[in-house]
């Protein structure tokens, strides 16, 4: 038993130095962040942690009291995070999501999202082409329980009375914009989530969204309220159909990788594609939030066209300014 005590002795007096200079700079950087560290401490931090490796695999293999093999692991476990895990505190996390990563996901699915954007419009133009000759096309495209009484059947008057909404009233257009706004939520969702079914079902809710919209239109441009309903619509749709747009680019991305994986497997051409597009679905979540509150308090606050045109004009401005916006990717 002594001669166990003194060879632990020993080996804990020829390397605690070095355990204790990693356990110093651990401290500073989960005190203080990466950046409170030199770089000559930058460099030596994987060193010392191999060396404790070392250390704790000879604790281990020649039975030294239990104490020092419980703080090696400690110590061996803390530089692992910081040697092979995420450098950064959350708030860092966050602050490159939104200034970095997310726009650069979007700047990488250009061409998906202008697919997605081609698709919904041809949707909504076919649609308000048919509405306009036929107006029994219009339940086809918007179920009876979206519609609210919004349809062919009602008055102009009444139709009018929706986008101007106030008391009673005001409620009855919440239900209705509250159901268009939880109709494009589900389609942004399925548009991402079955994209994999190489873009097929992607497609065919991009087509069928614009298609709504489109019915949506052609009703009230029928009964001269087109310029009003447009105001109504655009003061949270750029936002909310931007949105949709960008999650049916991250479901073209991940199908076109697994129908095209070019030299990679699909396997790991749909993984790549993934997480691009994951970064992208993350950022559209958000501006799902953006739209709700603009829906929410726009409607009921902004009454005037020009204002509502003016609001979707500066919301659609400053989406395509803070993508499209160049930036260089981390380093």
């Amino acid at each position: 038993m002594a001669e166990l005590q003194l060879k632990s002795h020993r080996f804990r007096a020829e390397r605690e130095a070095d355990w204790r200079r990693l356990e110093r700079l651990l401290d500073k950087v989960e005190r203080r962040g990466v950046g409170a560290l030199g770089q000559d401490d930058l460099l030596a931090i994987p060193l010392l942690y191999r060396q404790a490796l070392s250390s704790l695999s000879v604790a281990r293999a020649i039975s030294l009291d239990q104490s020092l093999v419980a703080y090696l692991e400690g110590l061996c476990t803390r530089a692992y995070f910081f040697v092979y895990g995420a450098r950064t505190r959350l708030p860092e996390r966050l602050a490159n999501f939104f200034l970095r990563d997310w726009p650069l996901a979007i700047q990488a699915l250009w061409r998906e999202t202008l697919v997605s954007g081609l698709l919904m419009a041809l949707g909504a133009v076919v649609a308000f082409l048919l509405v306009q000759a036929d107006p029994d096309w219009f339940h086809g495209f918007i179920p009876g329980e979206m519609g609210q009484g919004r349809d062919p059947a009602a008055s102009t008057e009444a139709l009018r009375a929706t986008l101007y909404a106030t008391g009673k009233d005001q409620d009855g257009l919440g239900v209705f914009a509250t159901f268009l706004f939880t109709h494009n939520a589900q389609v942004a969702l399925f548009a991402f989530a079955l994209g994999f079914a190489l873009c097929l079902p992607t497609a065919g809710l991009m087509l069928y969204n614009g298609c709504m919209l489109g019915a949506f239109l052609a009703l009230f441009v029928s009964r001269g309220l087109g310029f009003e309903a447009g105001g109504w619509l655009m003061i949270h749709g750029v936002t909310e159909l931007f949105a949709v747009t960008l999650a049916g680019a991250a479901g073209f991305s991940i199908g076109w990788s697994v129908a095209f994986p070019g030299e990679r497997s699909r396997v790991d051409a749909a993984a790549e594609a993934g997480r691009r597009a994951a970064t992208a679905m993350a950022g559209v979540v958000v501006m799902l939030l953006v739209a709700g509150g603009l829906e929410g308090f726009g409607r009921q606050l902004v009454q005037d066209d020009r204002l509502r045109y003016a609001i979707a004009a500066a919301s659609g401005l400053l989406w395509l300014g803070y993508f499209y916006w160049p930036r260089r990717p981390a380093p």
